[in-house]
């Protein structure tokens, strides 16, 4: 009752009502049940019902049915619809049936993995002196290390252990390998982008030593919704699989509401804080006693969210906490044991406790806007809901065009799966590592392919690993002469292989806090930069990444910091090009230039920019795929001379060289804002008023709206006046519409929006680029429903409400009004030839 309660409060609070845009209600479901199979040993069906388990659902029968045949299978249901049963019966049952047979559980994570060793020794409670599932990952003490490869039946880890710690060891496994009946990917979505590419050949490796061994596994897989689960679950295994998508487990009253926070400032279109808000209706949630889970997306979000919410609730630390990437293991287990007791009453988390780790049920679930994947909102929102009671989820949405899209299109969100999991194992990057660690655990003879990969196709390959040095064919066979260890080179999560540890001193001794990986290192932990951690902030001191070390010092503060990149493209090579109604659009390889350049001061609370400060970190080099658009000069100027955008090349008259130096020579050649003096580089010299709003150059280039700036306040004021053209306002949006089409984070896609690129003839210029080596496809599937992505973004900026712009169509607009809407629209009916 007390969640019937805050309902009935919301509804009758007109702040809170007004900003409810959608309010779905599922009635409950009893289900469907149908008894055990008979098949099913009866000492099994007696551990069942000590569990309180005694029948099935449909779906569970089904796939029990579909296993029995000999078939691969993915099932797709429900957070708590017993997907877990659906795979450890007929393993069980297969132990019991033939006592040698092996299974292989592959989870994401070492909680998930934990959770169900827990699950399997239930299901063998009956057994006495025989331990079948075991945990092999890298938690798992040395010494039983040995016994587990001798005795295990069912050996449950992570992806990263089974290609590190058990294929280049196989003749260590090998009775287990030799037995190996069955295979299980659990949560197979996760296993998309970069990190499904790596997995997807991981299976390659693990399927070509099962067969050394003379197995040839059956594979089952569970996953979240996404629109593709055959398709994504065929190309992970490389092999055909049948699908159950209907969930027959019964469930409570489900209410799953969108929160639009209300606008504040009708003109230029700014909502409400989301995280705000969201902190908000948290409180009425731990108000009325009812447990949440409250998920962000972003790890500074959620220390921002959980010092909001502390600072309501004075006191109640201990019951509301922080879950996210970079906490010890200690720390998560103590954080999910609490939840699963109830002692937990709030965890601000980011999708970290998005995946099954057994938590219990959770009463309610707040979204602090879009995850980022449809999938992921299901996945979120399903946590909430114990099995016969009601529960609540409620995402609230914050200001960017796709939660605002949303916020008009519901049924996008709760009826539709428009996402595809993507892979590419055969991306260049990834295969070759993969391919000389395969090597490394076994040689290749010269008829042998590597999964979809023909003898054919890996003979340039071995070629160039040959030239390396790195492998030897000969006599038929190829084998590893390399001096490292192979997998001990792979990183399956990231681009980087290391880790920086994040040490602090408190009281005199020295305490590791987190640790995170080199690459978010320099993002996160650099030097000046406000660390969070279970709310207490610390000042970055020092980072070394050689030796893989933070330094950090707790400081109290009123700011958090964010850093500042700038990016410079280089066109290699054109794959695909189409004529297009405003020019023509690519695909091909690109080179990148990724610079972090400085980081913000923002004050807490207010958000308010307080400083931007320089810093001088290592430019990242990336050669990857794109998908860009280039405008025709006949295109531009046709706009130009209708009046429909401004020009993005700004004439500033022919005196313009004199004027800039006079002015240098007014300012003492020093930066008006940060001090900083010329230092063999002029600065730059800036209009106070942005020149684009004046119709007179002399009026424009008055003395007295002329001052100088280095170069990095200038970026920095030109960032905050916010004038956007109508192309940096179309690349804003765009980039925030592209994660809805391609099942990836936001920052898996980079946009650099060209004024005048380079490599198109001076001419204006999208780019879209993958944050990964050599691409996934993300940008070419972008490339292919260009019309469809460019229609979606017309539709949100004609049917946004505001004046000139505003965060949830193309960005702010600039000063006075006149920002970028008009020409924004403007370029999209050209490019749709509306």
């Amino acid at each position: 009752m007390r969640l019937d309660d805050l309902l009935n409060f919301w509804k009758n609070e007109p702040d809170i009502h007004d900003a409810i845009t959608h309010w779905q209600t599922t009635p409950n479901s009893y289900g469907k049940f149908v008894d055990f199979p008979a098949s099913i040993d009866p000492r099994l069906q007696t551990s069942l019902k000590a569990q309180d388990i005694h029948q099935f659902y449909q779906h569970q029968f089904d796939a029990y049915e579909i296993v029995q045949e000999g078939k691969n299978l993915v099932i797709v249901t429900g957070t708590a619809s017993g997907k877990t049963i659906s795979y450890a019966l007929p393993i069980a049952q297969s132990m019991l049936d033939d006592p040698d047979s092996t299974a292989l559980c592959i989870f994401p994570t070492k909680a998930l993995a934990q959770d169900q060793k827990i699950g399997f020794d239930k299901l063998f409670s009956f057994e006495q002196e025989a331990t079948y599932a075991h945990v092999y990952d890298g938690d798992t003490p040395q010494n039983q290390r040995q016994k587990i490869r001798q005795t295990a039946r069912i050996l449950l880890t992570n992806p990263d252990m089974l290609q590190i710690g058990i294929l280049p060891y196989h003749t260590k496994w090998a009775t287990f390998f030799q037995n190996l009946k069955y295979v299980v990917i659990d949560e197979c979505h996760i296993y998309r982008g970069v990190f499904g590419s790596h997995v997807a050949n991981v299976i390659r490796r693990l399927k070509r030593i099962a067969s050394y061994y003379g197995a040839s596994p059956q594979f089952i897989l569970t996953s979240a919704t996404i629109g593709n689960p055959s398709q994504h679950a065929s190309n992970l295994i490389e092999a055909p699989v049948e699908l159950i998508n209907r969930d027959f487990a019964p469930h409570g009253q489900r209410h799953f509401l969108l929160y639009n926070p209300p606008v504040i400032d009708e003109k230029f279109g700014l909502r409400a804080s989301a995280i705000n808000e969201s902190v908000r209706l948290t409180s009425d949630l731990l108000s009325h006693d009812i447990q949440t889970l409250f998920f962000v997306v972003t790890r500074r979000s959620t220390e921002i969210a959980l010092t909001y919410l502390r600072d309501r609730f004075p006191g109640r630390n201990s019951e509301i906490r922080g879950y996210r990437a970079g906490f010890l293991p200690k720390e998560r287990r103590e954080i999910e044991k609490g939840l699963k007791l109830g002692t937990i009453r709030a965890v601000i988390s980011t999708n970290a406790l998005e995946l099954g780790v057994d938590i219990g049920g959770m009463d309610a679930v707040v979204i602090n806007g879009y995850p980022g994947t449809i999938a992921s909102v299901h996945q979120q929102s399903g946590r909430a809901g114990r099995r016969d009671e009601d529960a609540l989820s409620i995402m609230v949405l914050n200001s960017n065009p796709i939660n605002q899209y949303f916020a008009s299109h519901p049924e996008f969100l709760l009826e539709k799966s428009p996402e595809v999991a993507l892979i590419d194992p055969n991306n260049l990057e990834i295969l070759l590592s993969h391919l000389v660690a395969s090597i490394y655990e076994k040689p290749f003879s010269a008829d042998e392919g590597f999964g979809a990969l023909t003898p054919q196709d890996l003979k340039q390959i071995f070629d160039y690993l040959d030239a390396k040095g790195e492998i030897l064919s000969a006599q038929g066979e190829t084998h590893y002469i390399g001096v490292e260890f192979p997998a001990g080179l792979l990183s399956l999560r990231s681009s980087s292989l290391n880790t920086v540890l994040l040490q602090t001193n408190i009281q005199g001794q020295n305490k590791i806090i987190g640790k995170v990986d080199a690459d978010s290192a320099k993002w996160m932990v650099h030097p000046g930069a406000i660390y969070l951690h279970e709310s207490a902030s610390y000042f970055v001191e020092e980072l070394n990444l050689q030796e893989g070390l933070a330094k950090l010092t707790p400081v109290d503060v009123d700011f958090y910091t964010q850093t500042v990149r700038e990016s410079e493209v280089t066109l290699l090579d054109i794959d695909q090009k189409s004529i297009i109604p405003a020019g023509n659009k690519y695909y091909g390889d690109l080179q990148i230039s990724n610079q972090i350049t400085g980081f913000k001061r923002i004050e807490w609370y207010s958000r308010e920019v307080l400083s931007v400060e320089d810093l001088n970190m290592t430019p990242d080099i990336l050669t990857t795929t794109g998908y860009w658009f280039v405008f025709d000069a006949d295109k531009i100027q046709a706009l130009l001379s209708a009046g429909n955008i401004l020009a993005y090349r700004n004439d500033y008259g022919s005196m313009w060289s004199n004027l800039k130096q006079i002015v240098r020579k007014r300012d003492n050649y020093t930066c008006q804002i940060c001090g900083a003096k010329e230092d063999g580089k002029a600065h730059d010299v800036h209009h106070r008023i942005p020149f684009k709003q004046f119709t007179n150059i002399e009026e424009a280039n008055q003395l007295t709206n002329l001052t100088t700036l280095c170069r990095t306040c200038h970026l920095r004021v030109e960032m905050n006046v916010r004038v956007r053209s109508g192309l940096s306002g179309l690349g804003y949006l765009l980039h925030n519409l592209a994660p809805l089409f391609v099942m990836c984070d936001i920052n898996d896609i980079f946009v650099v929006v060209e004024h005048e690129a380079k490599f198109a003839d001076g001419l204006p210029a999208i780019v879209f680029y993958e944050e990964v080596a050599g691409g996934i496809g993300l940008t070419k599937q972008l490339y292919h429903i260009h019309d469809q992505l460019l229609q979606t973004a017309y539709d949100v900026v004609t049917t946004c409400s505001c004046e000139d712009g505003c965060p949830s169509c193309v960005g702010p607009g600039g000063e006075n009004g006149q920002g970028g809407k008009q020409e924004a629209i403007a370029l999209l009916k050209s490019l749709l030839d509306l």
